[in-house]
């Protein structure tokens, strides 16, 4: 393990920043597709894997069951029980990460060059043949309840439950992906296996390579370690539409602080206006005290320590959505201010002052990202699900620089709606009663 660890320290330093991002296409003797950044500077690749649908794809009545399996997957593979398996993986100083969220269920790999064959055979071990052992299942459930549990007495966790209800309905994005306590008790062994089924499969597959391997080399493992996948998987959902309309829902909760989670339908990744809406949210939601609602909930008026919104573009369906946390007798006046900010940036649009300083942040802050083979890996993976194109990384702040106040102006009129903004209040607030 001390291998990885001095790797991973090397990767972190010889990819750092850079003024351009060398990605090539490759395709498998056996069609499977990804993207790769070469670095054969250091004897270490990383590797990123998703499958598309992710915590999405659970059968009605057993939401938590993609959960479940997916922390499954290390949990023993072929002739390896749970302790065989991270011995072996150990041995060979190779790091798995198995991950699901709304839209994806994620595999990374890191991995040193000597070892290659090996680690890949051992991953593949755990795609192909995973053992979801009952006592492992029992076990890990019992994990699961215990996260599920504390969310419930988490008012962050609560109000994002809500809100996510109200502006889902009976889609799976309505609900935790970790499910219920009812629903997780009573998954079976048969209910696991079918969600494996159902998301693990080549024709949702996307894949991200960097560090010391050539195209052929990714070819030939990408076919070693995917060709036995089944070709197809559960049918992936309908998009979701937003439901939320203005107003207020209260759900009480014994806390001397209350919790809002804000919002309502956004903005597309392809809609060819992300780009102003990008920048102009950054202006008024970016978390820190410089965006417009810092400056104006959080130090003027110290409402808050912190306060923030963000784009949140799903496959499935698009938010603007925020959260703040305030006093019980402070938190009518934070959200009062919240709608005031809301309306202005509808209003005004943004100062060129404003402009400039977001475009100086957001194309200083992006080469930042790329700071090791995984961070290269993951960012690949996800443009390739946006369908961003290759040439993305090298023109993705020649589009930020290309945004002006007009075009924000024109965007925020269309993205902040101050009528349809709804607040989901979890606490005991003074001075507000729900509209819903």
């Amino acid at each position: 393990m001390n291998r990885l660890i001095c790797a991973l320290g090397l990767a972190i330093l010889v990819a750092g920043p850079a003024a351009a991002v060398d990605i090539q296409e490759v395709t498998s003797p056996g069609g499977i597709k990804a993207w790769l950044v070469e670095e054969r500077s250091i004897p270490f690749s990383a590797l990123e894997i998703r499958f598309r649908g992710g915590g999405s794809l659970d059968r009605p009545g057993k939401r938590g069951a993609v959960n479940l399996m997916t922390a499954l997957l290390e949990e023993g593979a072929g002739d390896l029980d749970a302790q065989g398996f991270a011995a072996e993986r150990d041995a060979l100083a190779a790091s798995y990460g198995f991950d699901v969220h709304r839209d994806a269920l994620s595999v990374s790999a890191r991995f040193l060059t000597e070892n290659r064959d090996e680690a890949v055979a051992l991953l593949r071990s755990a795609l192909t043949a995973p053992r979801l052992d009952q006592e492992a299942l029992d076990r890990v459930r019992d994990q699961v309840l215990a996260v599920i549990r504390a969310d419930d007495t988490d008012p962050d966790a609560v109000a994002s439950r809500r809100f996510n209800a109200l502006a889902f309905a009976d889609h799976p994005y309505a609900t935790p992906i970790e499910g219920t306590v009812e629903s997780v008790s009573a998954l079976t062994r048969n209910d696991i296996v079918t969600a494996y089924k159902d998301v693990i499969a080549r024709d949702r597959i996307y894949v991200g390579a960097a560090g010391d391997i050539s195209a052929e080399e990714l070819g030939l493992l990408l076919d070693a370690l995917l060709a036995d996948l089944p070709e197809v998987g559960a049918p992936l959902p309908n998009d979701a539409e937003v439901l939320l309309v203005g107003g207020v829902t209260v759900v009480p909760f014994e806390t001397p602080q209350s919790v809002a989670v804000f919002g309502h339908a956004g903005i597309p990744r392809d809609d060819p206006e992300f780009f102003p809406a990008f920048v102009a949210n950054h202006v008024f939601g970016a978390s820190g005290r410089q965006s417009r609602l810092g400056m104006e909930v959080r130090e003027k008026r110290g409402l808050t320590y912190g306060i923030g919104a963000y784009l949140a573009s799903f496959d499935l369906a698009q938010l603007v959505v925020g959260q703040v946390a305030s006093a019980n007798e402070r938190i009518a006046e934070a959200i009062e201010v919240t709608r005031e900010e809301w309306a202005r940036m509808a209003a005004e649009g943004v100062t060129e002052e404003e402009l400039d300083e977001a475009k100086a942040y957001l194309t200083g802050a992006y080469p930042l990202r790329f700071d090791s083979n995984a961070s290269i890996a993951r960012i690949m993976v996800g443009m390739q699900i946006d369908d961003l194109g290759l040439d993305y990384v090298n023109t993705r702040n020649g589009k930020v620089n290309a945004v002006t106040a007009d075009d924000v102006r024109r965007v925020a009129k269309r993205l902040y709606l101050p009528e349809e903004l709804h607040f989901v209040v979890v606490g005991q607030p003074e001075g507000i009663e729900g509209t819903n």
